[in-house]
């Protein structure tokens, strides 16, 4: 491949990963599921289908440095909006005196403005204490935690909020997780990474080449990810924080897709390298090929794992237009599993237990738009619709969030329900959306 050839398929609009793996390859030769029971102690029971949002205060304390303050409620806030179950009410409608307040509240006074939670907090120069109130219970906290300032503001509010969603839902927040993504350059594309909410974006790939498709390693310490920086779509791993990586795969041809097994021993991807576009699976540690998975004259390209690691859903044009499939993992027939309209590529597992849910791409209306698809009860739900073109989803490590890339605009966050309006975190050209797993405690 030339310098010119590689520019040129940078250059190209990329409106889906099924189209960039056309032109590599060119170039480069049920019964309904029964409703879960809440766990024991669940405030907001996510499982019980449409639900009211949960009205929630985060007023700015009055106490000690305001910035920090400052800083503390609007991380909160935003943490809160986007977790799907809250309403984050307008500080403009609070009627308790915050400065008499202090730490604690007068329940009337937040009854008045309808807020069933308030949050409060205190910032020392050695720690910030936090308090959950849920006002129909009165002065006293239902949830207390304080946090040593060893790590940023940012890195402890992500920590809280991540204690509220459990406190209230039984499961784990998303907050502190971080997303890689490609951003598009003139001539060349780099992987980059950031927090979930957009904060601290940094380059991940540190070459002049094209580097695209990246996804992160279960643990989330490292990144595997395409680049044509030997002049061949190889496949590379290096660490997650940045840093120089190694050649995993570099079979003839192409070496694009990757996508890691739950116990991430194994990568899944695309190889051309005997002649036609197929799934295989490779060893995460020296990239030796384990098992082809599909043997077919069409092209077979976007593997994502089950979170069983059973199953592997893939992208492939047998039946005409690319459309959905899902095969075992050992191999086998695959069946397609996608049928609303001639376009659907990009799919996305998502990872909550017990469910058969598939998030992917889809062509309507001369739009691209994220749907998602569960596979026990046929349901689909439409994530975008009317707001440009949107590709690439990825689910949040708990499954109750989507980020997708939306052409010419950025990275974006949507409710995996299909509820609220999508938030954008990322400004940008960006493609490629991988959002990797849970921060540990």
């Amino acid at each position: 491949m030339t310098v010119g050839e590689r520019g040129r398929l940078a250059e190209r609009p990329r409106r889906s990963r099924f189209l960039l793996i056309v032109g590599l390859f060119a170039v480069a030769g049920l019964q309904p599921a029964a409703a879960e029971e809440p766990k024991a102690g669940v405030v907001i029971d996510v499982n019980a289908g449409k639900r009211t949002l949960y009205p929630i205060a985060v007023p700015t304390s009055l106490e000690g440095d305001s910035g920090v303050a400052k800083e503390i409620s609007t991380v909160a806030s935003f943490d809160l909006n986007v977790a799907g179950v809250f309403k984050v009410l307008e500080p403009r409608s609070f009627l308790a005196d915050l400065r008499a307040e202090g730490i604690g509240i007068d329940p009337q006074k937040w009854k008045d403005v309808g807020a069933f939670g308030v949050i409060k907090y205190r910032a020392t120069a050695t720690d910030i204490e936090f308090r959950l109130y849920e006002v129909s219970k009165g002065a006293n906290a239902s949830l207390t935690k304080t946090y040593s300032r060893k790590q940023s503001t940012r890195q402890i509010v992500h920590l809280w909020c991540n204690e509220v969603v459990k406190f209230y839902t039984g499961e784990p927040g998303f907050f502190g997780s971080k997303i890689a993504f490609t951003v598009k350059g003139k001539g060349s594309n780099a992987v980059y990474a950031m927090d979930f909410d957009g904060a601290n974006a940094f380059k991940i790939s540190n070459n002049s080449s094209t580097n695209i498709l990246p996804a992160y390693s279960p643990s989330g310490g490292q990144i595997a990810y395409t680049s044509f920086m030997r002049n061949n779509p190889d496949l590379y791993v290096g660490p997650a924080g940045g840093g120089r990586p190694k050649k995993l795969s570099s079979q003839r041809g192409m070496n694009t897709g990757a996508a890691w097994s739950p116990d991430g021993s194994k990568i899944a991807l695309t190889l051309s390298k005997d002649g036609n576009a197929e799934i295989y699976v490779i060893s995460a540690s020296d990239g030796s090929v384990i098992k082809r998975i599909t043997n077919d004259k069409s092209i077979d390209t976007s593997p994502a794992w089950s979170p069983d690691g059973s199953q592997l859903a893939f992208v492939s044009d047998r039946n005409g237009g690319p459309q959905i499939f899902v095969v075992s993992s050992a191999g086998g027939t695959p069946r397609q599993i996608s049928f609303n309209g001639s376009y659907n590529t990009t799919p996305a597992w998502s990872p909550r237990p017990g469910k058969q849910v598939i998030a992917y791409t889809t062509r309507d209306g001369g739009r691209y738009d994220i749907v998602t698809l569960d596979l026990q009860t046929k349901a689909m739900t439409r994530i975008t619709q009317n707001e440009g073109n949107n590709e690439e989803p990825s689910f949040s490590p708990n499954g109750r969030a989507i980020a997708f890339a939306r052409t010419g605009q950025g990275v974006f966050i949507a409710n995996a329900d299909g509820t609220g309006k999508a938030i954008k975190v990322w400004g940008g050209s960006a493609t490629g959306v991988d959002w990797g797993p849970a921060p540990k405690d």
